[in-house]
């Protein structure tokens, strides 16, 4: 019997991570949006794609949180996002009231999921919704660490034109200006980037990648 994945939010994250989870055959999937007919086209196309990507998982789009009912795992994508200009931070009170509303309508159908959240600002939506599902500590994650990561290393890799897969390097802490990339630890197959990397030019990929 598959997991049960509902994700909440279809626009390009949402959809995106639907898809990502689709695709991996392992979950079925339910899709979610206040807008009538975006979650249930987007799904659509999705489910259409099962053939080609070799998955026999299932996926549904709704404007209804029943059909998140007993979901094993909640992502929460729903938001606004930033535009130019704008830093994570500035979303926080709409965000908040968002983010809040979804949580009680998720735990009001699944009594004990895990829920991973993105909207920003990251660290605040993870604590309002811990604070809103009365869920343990350990339910409530937020993704942020592998995402910095990922972007550092790949910025990384288009300033010295090398695979990101010879890129060793972590970021901590918070989703924004409070990540800290471990330049001691980063190397680029096997050698230091401090070595390769003037100090200003690192730093200004540092910024980029907590600018997002």
């Amino acid at each position: 019997m598959k997991s049960k994945v509902t994700v909440v939010g279809a626009g390009n994250v949402g959809a995106t991570t639907a898809q990502r989870i689709f695709e991996k055959g392992h979950s079925d999937v339910v899709l979610i949006d206040v807008v009538e007919g975006i979650p249930q086209g987007k799904a659509l196309d999705i489910l259409e794609s099962g053939p080609i990507v070799k998955s026999d998982a299932t996926i549904i789009g709704s404007n209804s949180y029943e059909e998140s009912k007993d979901s094993d795992i909640v992502v929460i994508t729903a938001g606004v996002a930033r535009k130019p200009g704008m830093s994570r931070d500035d979303l926080l009170i709409t965000n908040m009231n968002i983010v809040g509303s979804v949580t009680e309508s998720v735990i009001l159908h699944s009594k004990n999921p895990i829920i991973i959240v993105v909207s920003n600002p990251l660290d605040a939506m993870v604590q309002h919704c811990y604070e809103k599902s009365s869920l343990p500590k350990e339910r409530v994650v937020g993704m942020a660490g592998i995402l910095d990561t990922g972007r550092f290393r790949t910025f990384l890799s288009s300033e010295l034109n090398v695979s990101v897969n010879n890129i060793d390097a972590y970021v901590l802490g918070g989703h924004g200006d409070s990540m800290v990339p471990l330049l001691k630890a980063t190397t680029v197959g096997g050698v230091p980037v401090e070595d390769l990397i003037e100090k200003d030019r690192l730093e200004q990929i540092v910024q980029r990648t907590r600018d997002g």
